[in-house]
């Protein structure tokens, strides 16, 4: 049983092949009826575009039609810009999540997860792609995604007063819309020490496979709890880099959890996703009904955390009614393209699990973690697609072939990876101190 290995059969491989030849055949597709069908031009009704013009001051609008934001500026890539930008950020966060879950199992010396942690420890090995995606991407999407980037909107006469006030936080120590080192630092670092703390634990657990005793268990509690305090910190400010700052004039002091939740909650059901898949192809042999009974509660628990954070989110802005801070529901909510989006996310991401999930029984029958998971990861995918693609591409926006072949690409390249991972190492860590808690856990 401690010996029990993955083994990504070249039938596994053959199928994520096939899914990445044809996520690249549909997008290419989706490219083609974007640019014949016309699709992403259609609008999305004058109440958005009243309470845009309310929202933002004059300088801003001349700005943004100026760069690319305006109706006249948009293209297919554009679209396919956003729509990488989306991907590779739920899919980091996939990654991430993967070294948040061992390193809480760490410091609150959980016993339970123990026939699970290989999971997510096979997840963060997406980690270093994901990260210089990222850097490529940001360079590669910047003008489009990212409004602050234009040099003009810092000028002294003409500019934007609001972003100037933010110019620092982007560009320091360099000149106001020159490179933004302070923000590309900050992405190195952040995704960087993330890697290098998921390294650390990673030698650790293997070493303690070879070498028993606490001694390697007690190093990985130590780094764990540096990385969950570096991570609290990191994780929040990626979000406003890399998410909010999409939609400069905009903010919310809730936006860092927000985000947080979302990637935390998928990556809980892609956990429990992947244990229900192994354990009934004959794997996790001391993976039992119980221990699906807790992943089972995470993912049930904090979809409604996730619920929380968001209806708190919307709740104070809708209470204040400031144009500054309704715009960004109002062209989500007031959109033909975006709307049924809106109200689907709430459907998959709270209501769906909530009540699919909402028994005992429910939570430790594998065959219901395989209907709700997914569910959970599609849901939440579109989560970022609307934090995202309103702000980016604004009426222009849309979801067809090239939205779900992009999503099988990714999949198909996070799913090699992570498969690949975790066949070279056993499933089981071998001489784990807590194993005869897992071995005789029961709830």
């Amino acid at each position: 049983m401690s010996d029990e290995k993955f083994i990504f059969t070249g039938g596994a491989k053959k199928t994520l092949a096939i899914v990445l030849a044809a996520g690249i055949v549909l997008a290419i597709l989706g490219v083609i009826m974007i640019n014949s069908g016309g699709h992403g031009h259609e609008d999305v009704g004058h109440a958005v575009e009243a309470v845009a013009h309310e929202g933002h001051d004059a300088h801003a609008n001349v700005s943004h039609d100026e760069h690319g934001g305006g109706h006249g500026a948009f293209s297919w890539i554009t679209r396919l810009k956003a729509d990488l930008w989306i991907n590779n950020l739920y899919f980091l966060g996939l990654a991430a999540i993967g070294v948040f879950f061992i390193a809480i199992q760490y410091v609150a010396q959980a016993g339970w997860s123990v026939g699970l942690k290989r999971i997510p420890m096979a997840m963060a090995s997406w980690l270093p792609i994901a990260g210089g995606l990222m850097v490529v991407l940001f360079f590669f999407t910047s003008h489009d995604l990212f409004h602050w980037t234009h040099s003009s909107l810092y000028a002294e006469v003409g500019g934007d007063e609001i972003l100037k006030g933010k110019a620092g936080y982007f560009f320091w120590p360099l000149e106001n819309g020159g490179f933004p080192l302070f923000y590309f630092a900050r992405m190195i670092i952040f995704i960087g020490a993330w890697y290098w703390f998921f390294i650390k634990i990673r030698k650790h657990m293997l070493t303690e496979d070879i070498e028993g005793g606490t001694k390697n268990w007690w190093q990985s509690k130590v780094v764990s709890a540096a990385f969950l305090v570096f991570f609290g910190y990191s994780s929040s400010i990626a979000a406003w880099d890399w998410v909010m700052s999409i939609d400069p004039h905009w903010f919310s002091t809730m936006f860092g959890w927000y985000v947080f939740a979302s990637w935390w909650v998928t990556g809980l059901a892609f956990i429990a996703f992947t244990a229900a898949l192994l354990k009934d192809a004959g794997y996790l042999k001391i993976v039992n009904a119980n221990h699906f009974h807790d992943i089972g509660k995470f993912v049930w628990g904090f979809s409604i955390f996730w619920t929380y954070i968001w209806f708190s989110q919307f709740l104070l802005i809708y209470y204040a009614n400031i144009p500054e801070e309704t715009i960004y529901f109002v062209e989500r909510l007031q959109s033909d393209k975006y709307a049924p989006f809106f109200f689907l996310n709430l459907i998959i991401n709270f209501i769906l699990p909530f009540l699919l999930l909402m028994t005992r029984d429910a939570k430790r029958h594998t065959r219901i973690l395989k209907v709700v998971c997914p569910i959970v990861l599609i849901g939440h995918w579109i989560d970022f697609y609307l934090m995202v693609t309103p702000g980016t591409l604004k009426e222009n926006g849309g979801f067809g072939l090239l939205e779900v072949g992009l999503f099988m690409v990714f999949a198909a390249a996070f799913l090699f990876v992570m498969l690949r991972a975790l066949a070279k190492h056993p499933l089981i860590a071998k001489n784990h101190p807590m194993m005869g808690e897992t071995l005789h856990h029961h709830i």
